[in-house]
């Protein structure tokens, strides 16, 4: 049977056992599941559903929309869902409502969401800059967001959940930097008034690999997406495995003659007379343009590297004399089981990391799910069964 024209098959057993083997390394420490970005690509949907029929009880989500959508899936308040980049024009009344963690790094936006609160209180994260320079309040801000903070938690407006940061992780000596101020920031919140009651300052790497950052609840995403970010480390080296798998089917072969030149600009040309198979995914679906000769897929269980420009819809392989027809199946990347390469391996072989691999794969790749799908409320949330 032919395979499908483009899709990412998204492994949801592997994404659970990521989950349960994360968690065990984390405990007792709590584990905030990080799905900004339609979960990495991966679908945010399923993989909230399988991380709360897991037992996790923190998302992150970046933007107040996605945690919304979570809640209209049937992700209840026993939930966490915590939200940091917001809007400029948001009105924060619903996500109030709907119980969504906020963090907050400046005054203005701290008072948008105190004039947002009707019949119960906000909760909100308070955000610290340690160095990162991206988000949080800085030295000269964060006594004054502490003490509105303060006066508007004793009048029932929000309710102080906790204190963050994130860490830049150029260097053990930057990070312990960093968390050095963060602590000195929430003791000045403390002399201030402020009761801190959760903080949490690591991320995938830092969560990983220091476990005196870890403070109350770690943040990991990538990780569970069996994407390790730590350099020379394979998602095998730490028992992960990764997630998705793109795939895709020959769309059509040709038999060309030596010195034919291959796709725009004729950057390739074959050096014998050779078949060269057509795959109908391109940089509209994620693949880099950058990808020419530099990243492998596998067809029939041989590797060949991408020939020629990549386009926006489609890429070339030179398959020589192999019997490569159209509907084989193609892997551009998977867990390597099979040999095939993983996204880490293209992530080096294009000089950036695997996440961004693949949060590019393009929405008209059709996610399709495995595993768990079938069992609790992931599965029926495929089967259109609603909360």
């Amino acid at each position: 049977m032919s395979a499908p024209l483009r899709r990412a098959v998204v492994d949801l057993d592997a994404y659970r056992a990521n989950l349960d083997l994360v968690r065990s390394w984390m405990e007792p420490v709590e584990l905030m599941a990080i799905m900004k970005a339609d979960a990495y690509g991966h679908g945010l949907d399923a993989i909230a559903l399988t991380a709360v029929d897991a037992g996790i009880r923190w998302i992150g989500v970046l933007t107040v929309p996605a945690a919304l959508r979570l809640r209209s899936i049937g992700v209840g308040e026993d939930v966490r869902l915590f939200t940091w980049q917001h809007d400029p024009g948001l009105d924060f009344r619903d996500a109030i409502d709907s119980a969504v963690d906020l963090g907050v790094s400046n005054v203005a936006e701290l008072q948008r969401v105190v004039d947002a609160v009707d019949h119960r209180p906000a909760r909100v994260h308070l955000g610290v800059d340690s160095g990162l320079h991206r988000d949080g309040a800085t030295v000269g801000e964060w006594p004054a967001l502490v003490e509105a903070a303060r006066d508007a938690q004793r009048a029932g407006r929000i309710e102080v959940v906790a204190a963050y940061t994130h860490l830049a992780e150029s260097s053990d000596a930057d990070d312990a930097a960093a968390v050095a101020h963060f602590d000195a920031m929430v003791e000045q919140a403390e002399d201030l008034g402020l009761d801190i009651r959760w903080e949490h300052v690591a991320a995938s790497l830092a969560g990983l690999e220091r476990k005196e950052f870890r403070k109350d609840m770690v943040r990991m995403g990538a990780n569970l997406f069996g994407i390790p970010g730590a350099d020379g480390v394979s998602a095998a080296d730490l028992g992960l495995t990764q997630v998705m798998t793109l795939t895709a089917s020959v769309a059509k072969t040709k038999r060309v003659p030596v010195g034919t030149g291959v796709s725009y600009d004729y950057t390739y040309r074959t050096d014998a007379e050779t078949t060269l198979a057509l795959v109908p995914v391109g940089y509209a679906d994620g693949v880099p343009r950058a990808a020419q000769g530099r990243v492998e897929v596998t067809i029939n269980g041989t590797r060949y590297p991408i020939a020629g420009r990549v386009a926006m819809d489609q890429f070339l392989v030179d398959v020589g004399d192999d019997d490569v027809r159209v509907g084989d199946p193609v892997t551009l990347f998977g867990p390597g089981e099979d040999g095939e390469q993983s996204v880490l391996e293209w992530g080096r072989a294009l000089d950036t990391i695997g996440e961004e691999i693949v949060c590019r794969i393009g929405g008209r790749v059709q996610r399709t799910y495995e595993g768990h799908s079938g069992e609790g409320r992931v599965g029926a949330y495929l089967r259109g069964e609603r909360a």
